[in-house]
């Protein structure tokens, strides 16, 4: 496979060339767009004498080298690029050349989005446009004119601010604009559409007004208000939290149905993924509007960490990923519960980047090569990324952060720099030294911290020892330089201590005098650092009635839970400490948010990781039979809890009101794990009632679960509910794909041919197909077919959208844990998968590193 090329961080060379300006006109049609582009450029090695464009899938049209048209003798063109031959040492270029968006599936570049125009170009779909230098670290000024039907499309957008607006016959106008910031092509963007908006403005702390819009399909601007209200939230937090003004007159999201990401932060010309942006109580779920909110935060804060600072080539990707995830994440926190915000970022950690961690996929957070930069786009460079620049900020302190990133911003603005120097302005301004630290940005795997203790004397003594994974070519890795925050909380209960230690050898000893008992070790508050820790002492039950830190409390519940299904799983015993220790937490007066999480059982993900063979049957087993117990025991106070926080007609959005959804949610899903006809009827009940989405998909999923009667006649009313609305069906179809109850495969695939589902839309994809390669229970089913299924899948939709396709593929990196039968029935699939001729580079990366297939 000749296209299956891997490329190398070792292997990067500076640009050759550099463009000054690059003046774009569009001339947008039904059947295909004229692009025409004009480049001032200048050679930065006076050596070259031929200047290399990327370019994909264009047709070319003429080419002008300083205004003289140049013959097929002065150009060359390749599969994936266009060479000018005999270039001076400044020039202009202006190269015209046809695309066809209309045609555009894989969703990279221009392409169509129903009747809208819009554009996605992180990492590499500039080149799909026009031909040009479509690397990070090339820097330009862009002028965008945008032409089209003016019927049909009255909205033209492009990057910056409006300079003018221009009309012509036939029925046809213009809009241009001008973005006085050097950016990289990724950064460019373009939408064009007959669109409803949504307007406001911000005044930003230096006094400059900004307009602020958000475009949407028509009829749907009265679900854009959170949105607005979100965007102008982190405008300010960002202007109080790290001193960074917006700096452009105009701010644009525009919300598209088709999107292969979450949303795109280009320069003052957002494009989210509708699912990001549009909510009301009926459509969005409480966790819908907290998603939105931090979408909204991560994209606004890539303006400064992203794009007025950007990455100089894409091994560097975490430069701007990881921090704006620790941003967006710190703004969520101030905004609402710390507490629940700081477990609910850890759980997504551990169910989504523990497990990429431990598999054959596993890279650092600074990869050294990939074959498809796409493939990278991962919980590992975003959120494990987010864990380093957190250990960071504790490392510096508040204050010392702040002045860190006052350096950074001061010195490296308008430019594309790498990882080590936002290290260098960390050590810079903070006068601490962070080489020891550098190790998490170039090495993969999960660490274990193995923690023991011993008390004599009145000295507690306590011993960690690093446990770190070997690379995935089986090379030895270092150990790791880390925060550690602990607390010594005394018998009755009362804390002793609160420090932060530095770990960084691989086994040191820490010692504590002048205690009067062996204290109680609370370990790794607040998750300061992601690592796994062990202990031979067991202290759940304590730390769940007594550890002031709420993230050790709810780790201790989680502990304590994984710890007794695990033994009933070997031995059949359940706990009864546990179950007492259940029930003092259903008495505790908390923030009911908070109480939900703590009762929460771990997740399949959580168990899966702790055994060295997969075997699925088992965990399931063990989970319905120890939700059954609780149940059945505290069924009582868990209906008390019920009825005192179910209100059917509340849609606020507080603190209060979400949190009262959040307890009662929780503990009608422990309840129906009794299966009766009591919980059937709340279920059923709760879904007629309430005026939230909260409340009626969470009713949908029990009664779907536990009732086939039941839940078929509240699934038909909520399909013809919903069925026009894209965003809530996606909430249908992957509650079916979830679905425990027997013949889930056999519905999934029954629901491919729904009018409502498109294989074309990545969220239809996701919802459906996706959700069903993360549903443990049939995915893994021993018949095997719920690989072949997937397999079949990934082959047809990499033939439409290669990214697509490999997100799928990401479903099987569990292969080398399972057991034998498994194993075997997946490895078949696998290589009919590998057998595809045409198969996408995505796919094969994917798929060659969890065989172990040597690339060569």
């Amino acid at each position: 496979m000749s296209q299956m090329k891997t490329i190398y961080l070792k292997d990067y060379k500076k640009p050759e060339f550099k463009i000054n300006s690059c003046e774009l006109h569009f001339d947008l049609f039904e059947e295909f767009t004229t692009v025409i582009n004009i480049m001032s450029i200048n050679k930065l090695e006076k050596s070259e004498n031929d200047i290399r464009l990327d370019a994909m899938d264009l047709e070319l049209i003429e080419i002008y080298l300083n205004d003289l048209k140049l013959n097929d003798t002065r150009y060359i063109i390749g599969e994936d690029s266009l060479t000018i031959l005999n270039v001076p040492e400044s020039f202009s270029l202006k190269i015209k050349n046809k695309i066809y968006p209309q045609n555009n599936t894989e969703l990279e570049g221009l392409y169509k989005s129903g009747s809208i125009f819009c554009t996605q170009n992180e990492p590499e779909g500039f080149r799909r446009i026009t031909p040009y230098l479509d690397r990070p670290d090339v820097m330009s000024v862009f002028t965008t004119t945008v032409i089209a039907q003016k019927d049909k499309y009255p909205i033209l957008l492009s990057n910056g601010n409006k300079q003018n607006c221009h009309d012509f016959m036939n029925g046809r106008h213009g809009t241009t604009w001008h973005d006085p910031h050097p950016k990289p092509s990724y950064l460019f963007a373009l939408v064009a559409g007959d669109l409803g908006c949504v307007n406001d403005e911000y005044t930003t702390a230096s006094g400059e007004h900004v307009e602020l819009n958000i475009y949407c399909d028509k009829g749907n601007e009265s679900q854009c208000s959170h949105a607005m209200k979100s965007l102008k939230e982190s405008m300010a937090w960002d202007e109080e939290k790290y001193g960074r003004e917006y700096d452009l007159e105009i701010y644009n999201i525009v919300a598209v149905d088709s999107f292969n990401m979450g949303a795109m932060e280009n320069k003052g010309l957002n494009i989210f993924n509708s699912h990001y942006v549009l909510a009301d109580e009926d459509r969005a779920t409480d966790a819908n509007f907290m998603g939105i909110q931090s979408v909204i935060a991560h994209e606004y804060f890539h303006n400064w960490t992203g794009n007025r600072i950007t990455c100089r080539d894409w091994f560097q990707l975490t430069l701007k990923e990881g921090l704006t995830v620790f941003r967006d994440q710190s703004f969520s926190a101030d905004l609402n519960s710390r507490e629940v915000q700081r477990i609910e970022d850890v759980k997504g950690l551990r169910d989504r980047q523990f497990v990429e961690d431990a598999s054959p996929t596993a890279h650092p957070i600074q990869p050294n090569s990939y074959m498809s930069i796409n493939n990278f786009y991962t919980s590992t460079v975003y959120e494990k990324g987010a864990e380093i620049i957190r250990m960071i900020h504790t490392l510096l302190g508040e204050e010392n952060y702040r002045k860190a990133t006052d350096l950074y911003f001061d010195t490296f603005d308008g430019q594309a720099v790498r990882t080590d120097d936002f290290l260098w302005a960390m050590s810079k301004a903070s006068r601490i030294d962070l080489t020891e630290f550098e190790t998490w940005y170039h090495q993969s795997g999960t660490p274990t911290l193995k923690v023991e203790e011993s008390f004599h004397n009145g000295i507690y003594k306590l011993t960690l020892t690093q446990r770190v994974p070997n690379a995935v070519d089986g090379s030895v890795q270092k150990p790791y330089y880390f925060p550690l925050k602990i607390g010594l909380i005394g018998l009755t209960g009362k804390e002793i201590l609160e420090r932060v230690l530095i770990v960084s050898k691989e086994k040191e000893e820490f010692v504590f005098e002048g205690l009067n008992s062996k204290p109680y070790l609370s370990i790794n508050r607040d998750f300061s650092a992601p690592v796994k820790i062990q202990q031979s002492t067991k202290e759940y039950a304590f730390l769940m009635k007594h550890d002031k830190n709420s993230f050790v409390r709810y780790e201790s519940a989680q502990s304590f839970a994984t710890e007794t299904l695990e033994e009933m799983m070997e031995s059949g015993n359940i706990d009864e400490e546990f179950l007492e220790a259940y029930g003092y937490i259903l008495n505790l007066d908390i923030e009911l948010s908070y109480k939900a999480l703590l009762l929460e059982l771990p997740s399949v993900s959580t168990l899966m990781q702790r055994q060295d063979v997969v075997d699925f049957v088992p965990i399931y087993l063990a989970k319905d039979r120890l939700e059954r117990e609780l149940a059945a025991l505290y069924k009582d106070k868990l209906q008390e809890l019920y009825k005192q926080n179910h209100k059917p007609k509340n849609k606020k959005l507080d603190a209060i009101s979400m949190g009262q959804r959040a307890i009662k949610n929780r503990v009608l899903r422990i309840l129906s794990a009794l299966e009766n006809r009591e919980v059937i009827d709340m279920a059923r009940e709760q879904y007629k009632e309430s005026l939230t989405m909260t409340d009626r998909v969470v009713a949908l999923d029990i009664l779907e679960n536990i009732t086939s009667e039941e839940g078929e006649v509240a699934l038909n009313d909520f399909y013809n509910r919903y069925k026009d609305d894209t965003l809530v069906m996606n909430k249908y179809f992957a509650i079916l794909a979830a679905s425990h109850r027997n013949g889930t495969l056999e519905r999934v695939i029954v629901l491919e041919n729904d009018e409502v589902y498109d294989e074309k839309v990545p969220n239809l994809v996701r919802s459906l197909i996706g959700v069903f390669a993360r549903n443990y229970k049939h995915f893994h089913a021993i018949d095997g077919r719920g690989y072949s299924f997937v397999a079949h899948k990934i082959i047809e939709i990499d033939k439409i959208n290669p990214q697509m396709a490999s997100g799928l593929a990401s479903a099987f990196k569990i292969y080398e844990r399972l057991n034998n039968e498994n194993k075997e029935l997946m490895k078949k699939e696998l290589d009919r998968v590998l057998a595809v001729p045409s198969l996408s580079k995505n796919v094969y990366e994917i798929i060659s590193k969890i065989l172990k297939i040597d690339e060569k």
